[in-house]
């Protein structure tokens, strides 16, 4: 019996070697798998196991399990990075929908640059004074252009954290759309991806950071929970598209001479309709993906029931965000809105994007349904202080970005805390106290006024020297026309489908299928001089 249960195992563990290395050797194939493991010769493990060939095969075993453990951790967070940088389309679909004919190819172009110029920014400034080392509390401050950093896990790492920092960069161009100075945008986009976002990505999510629920060291009240970014990456980028918005000043002609708003819809409900969606879809990197791993280094599936719950709460967010902001719209408008319900659907992403992984289901479905009163209260507030954001960029991130960092005090569960990796705590309504809240809370200000006291001073010099906004002539004829060769559209359809039908009208109105005359225009003949 027990030599059977060694020879098992010795044929368990050759087998596993064999599967998992790719390797078999040639005594193997000449007899039984379990005479290399075994001392005598007829492999029956009566005397024991050869210990130095079983070493070799556990070591062995060990270092393949490894190695697959970290492909698949690098491949997951490969694949997240491709579905947060698939973001980038969804966000160029959202704005060119949501702005004139005569500014499309403007906003596409922007969009397209955020990932060029955002690219150059983090590459050789950003990703260094967010998680450059050395470092301090504040900032890091090496690994600049990626020197010192070894390729692999590393350079999945700075791909990934690209991808927010552009996403980061994108929020701003929807605030600012349709007036703002192309040389203005490209300054603003370096400077933001460069070293605005970076300083704050490195207080929040590197180890060394003072609010930094990873710091050791002990962080501010424990440290603030941002799991994907509400803080880091949308209020970044959303009270930087406010200032910007604020500072450039409204589009000619959006409020009348009685400051009343003057509606500028978006030319394509289509193209606004297909960025939600693949924004929406994008969200399942972006959230999920901020896990950077599937597989532990412990026992049991933590990372895996933290990517499947951030899947569920981030679905369930999106669609209380989207059915909430229908009803209220509604109500208050008496239609059903289309464009304010995509725009509630990302206001309950972004709302749930600090907290997906720690939070019940139910919390997910009340932290989008108050997601949504933010937007629509934000975007009330930001039309009466008369200020244009015509992608309403700042209610949707900045706002909902404030609630979703604040709520995580609120509704984060100490089991899913600790499955998360960010220990034994928990949010005010499930018995935590007050420090998690307070730590969330004192980072969404320093947010804040870091944003606004460095992005503010920056377009202020852009104003003061001209360089921040076109001239209302070329803002009158559209950015295409002016800046870019011409308009996005040969011709435009909506006229051209207005113009085939008066035709076609005129043309049945002139023989009405040779059946009646009745029908035909008749022009009284003016009355004859006398």
């Amino acid at each position: 019996m027990h030599g059977r249960s060694l020879q098992a195992m010795a044929r368990e563990l050759q087998l596993v070697q064999s599967q998992l290395a790719g390797v078999v050797r040639q005594d193997e194939l000449a007899g039984d798998v379990a005479a290399y493991y075994c001392t005598d010769e007829l492999a029956s493990c009566a005397n024991g196991l050869n210990s130095a060939r079983v070493a070799e095969g556990v070591a062995m075993n060990t270092m393949v399990t490894n190695q697959l453990k970290e492909g698949l951790n690098i491949t997951f967070v490969l694949m997240s990075g491709y579905m947060v940088f698939m973001m980038q389309n969804g966000f160029a679909m959202l704005t060119a929908g949501s702005v004139r004919t005569k500014n499309t190819k403007n906003v596409l172009l922007k969009n397209l640059l955020d990932a060029c110029v955002g690219f150059m920014a983090y590459w050789l400034l950003g990703y260094a004074f967010a998680y450059g080392v050395p470092s301090n509390s504040f900032i890091g401050h090496g690994n600049f252009a990626l020197s010192g950093i070894d390729a692999g896990g590393s350079y999945a790492f700075f791909f990934f954290q690209w991808t927010f920092a552009a996403t980061a960069a994108t929020i701003v161009s929807g605030s600012v759309a349709e007036r703002t100075s192309f040389y203005a945008y490209l300054g603003y986009a370096f400077f933001l991806t460069a070293f605005v976002y970076p300083v704050v990505s490195h207080w929040v999510w590197d180890s060394a950071g003072w609010v930094s629920a990873f710091n050791g060291e002990d962080p501010f009240k424990g440290g603030a929970v941002d799991f994907a970014g509400c803080s880091v990456v949308h209020m970044v980028g959303g009270f930087a598209g406010l200032t910007g918005a604020a500072i450039v000043g409204p589009r000619i002609g959006r409020f009348d001479d009685e400051g009343k708003v003057v509606p500028m819809p978006g030319h394509s409900a289509t193209l606004a309709t297909l960025g939600t969606f693949i924004l929406w879809f994008g969200w399942y990197g972006f959230n999920p993906g901020s896990m950077l791993l599937v597989v532990g280094d412990g026992p049991g599936n933590g990372p895996v029931e933290g990517i499947t719950r951030c899947a569920v709460t981030t679905t369930v967010a999106a669609a209380a965000g989207g059915l909430t902001t229908l009803v209220l719209i509604k109500v208050k408008d008496h239609y059903f809105d289309l464009l304010c319900c995509l725009n509630g659907v990302l206001a309950g992403l972004v709302s749930i994007t600090a907290a997906c992984p720690v939070v019940e289901i139910y919390a997910a479905m009340v932290i989008g349904i108050i997601g949504a009163c933010v937007y629509v209260l934000s975007a009330m507030i930001l039309l009466m202080l008369k200020i244009d954001d015509p992608l309403e960029a700042y209610p949707i991130h900045g706002g909902c970005g404030f609630w979703g960092c604040f709520s995580v005090g609120l509704f984060a569960k100490e089991p899913y805390m600790i499955a998360a990796g960010f220990g034994e705590r928990a949010g005010a309504f499930y018995g935590g106290g007050g420090d998690l809240l307070l730590a969330n809370f004192v980072t969404i200000l320093a947010v804040i006024a870091w944003t606004v006291g460095l992005i503010g001073p920056f377009f202020f010099i852009l104003k003061v020297t001209g360089l921040l906004r076109i001239s209302p002539e070329e803002e009158l004829v559209g950015n295409d026309a002016s800046k870019h060769g011409g308009a996005a559209y040969p011709e435009d359809a909506v006229a051209v489908a207005e113009g085939r039908a008066g035709a076609e009208l005129r043309d049945y109105h002139k023989d009405n299928l040779a059946v009646d005359d009745s029908l035909k225009e008749t022009r009284e003949e003016p009355p004859m001089a006398v």
